[in-house]
Parts: C-alpha cells; sequence; structure tokens
C-alpha cells in the first residue's frame, strides 16, 4: 500500500479489492513530463508515490506561474475528477516520479456501494480536498502583496510555521520555481532576495533560508 493520508484506515483486504477491481494503476514519469495538460477530462485523481509535481498555469503571453507543489503521499486532480470539468491548469512532474492513479468515477458506481472501502475513501477524500484548499489559500496571501519583499517575507514566514517555527529551513522551490510560484520575475527576486539579506532580515544559500528579523 501507498503511504498516503487519502489510504487511512484502508486495509489490505480493501486495497486488494479496489486492485482486482481496476480501480488502480500506477505510471511513471521522467522530469518536465505533463501528466494532465489544461482543458483534459479526468475520471482519476493521481496520488504521488515518489518524486514532486507542480500545478501549473500558463496565461495567453506564455507566462508561467505555479500553484501548487505536490509532494510523495499527497494527492491532485480531485476536484475536476469529482466534478467532471476540464483540468484549467497543467500537471507537470517536477523531478521522475512515480504517480497512483484512483479512477473516482467507477469508484463511486452504485455496485460497490457494499464496500466498506467506498465510505472510507469519500471521506478520506472529502478531507484531502479541505486541506487542498489550504494550500491554496496560502499561495493566495503569498501573491496579496504588492512588493517582492512581501511576497518574499509571507512565504518564507509560512514555510517557517509548517516547520514548528524553525528559523532555518529548506524550501521545495528552486530560485525559478518560487519566483513562478511567487509569481515574479526571477531578476527581480533574486535582487530583492540580495537586498533583504543585506539589510540582515535573511540569509540563504540555494533553497535552504534563515530568518533573523
Amino acid at each position: 500500500m501507498i503511504q498516503s493520508p487519502i489510504f487511512q484506515n484502508i486495509t489490505d483486504k480493501d486495497w486488494n479489492e479496489m486492485r482486482q477491481h481496476a480501480l488502480l494503476r500506477e505510471s511513471s514519469y521522467e522530469k518536465n513530463a505533463v501528466i494532465f495538460h489544461t482543458g483534459q477530462m479526468t475520471e482519476e485523481i493521481g496520488v504521488v508515490v515518489n518524486g514532486c509535481i507542480h500545478i501549473e498555469n500558463i496565461d495567453l503571453l506564455g507566462n508561467k506561474s505555479i500553484l501548487s507543489d505536490i509532494a510523495a503521499g499527497q494527492v491532485f486532480a480531485e476536484t475536476y475528477a469529482f466534478c467532471e470539468e476540464p483540468l484549467l491548469v497543467d500537471v507537470v512532474a517536477a523531478a521522475d516520479s512515480t504517480i497512483l492513479f484512483l479512477n473516482v468515477k467507477k469508484m463511486l458506481l452504485p455496485q460497490y456501494n457494499s464496500y466498506i472501502w467506498q465510505t472510507t475513501m469519500r471521506n478520506n477524500l472529502l478531507i484531502s480536498a479541505m486541506h487542498k484548499n489550504l494550500i491554496l489559500s496560502q499561495r493566495i496571501f503569498c501573491t496579496t502583496p504588492k512588493t517582492i519583499r512581501g511576497r518574499i517575507l509571507t512565504y518564507l514566514s509560512a514555510q517557517a510555521l509548517k516547520q514548528n517555527n524553525a528559523r532555518s529551513f529548506e524550501i521545495p522551490f528552486d530560485r525559478q520555481h518560487l519566483a513562478d510560484y511567487l509569481n515574479v520575475d526571477r531578476n527581480s527576486l533574486s535582487k530583492e532576495l540580495g537586498k533583504t539579506q543585506i539589510a540582515g532580515i535573511i540569509t540563504f544559500r540555494k533553497d535552504f533560508y534563515t530568518i533573523h528579523k
């Protein structure tokens, strides 16, 4: 079984039954491979077994924004699979990744109503959706400040909070991906990071940051 909150309280028996009914499949992707395209319909949700993926949006001018990064054990595309709506984003492998797909539409068929795992999975997916809302809200907070420094410090404060108020921590983005996530130009981001470091507010080396004030 995959270690993920989405499979909480799922027994080995449940897992084997879902496998037998062809509700689960696994696939591997190389870095930068597109897993789902904008406009695509899907009946499946994805669970990251290993690796990492990005939820990306590209506007008409070709500007890319990273809406979320999905690490091992986390879920993506559940809203689109449930609502049967075309994707408004691209789902891209940020590293070599293995994805487990769960066919939600098939799982919810009446013929499976008597299976305990159907109810368990419904509950787990609901909780997952609530957590996803929190993640998306966090990005809204990070892109709300009008200045680049404000966005940087909002993001780093959130990362520190996630890691038990640690002063020093590693973030899941390189410089370009951080710029995409904060919706700013990479060169402008680099300049402001330098100024913020000179001001003694933070220090950083690659993707490792320390907050001093």
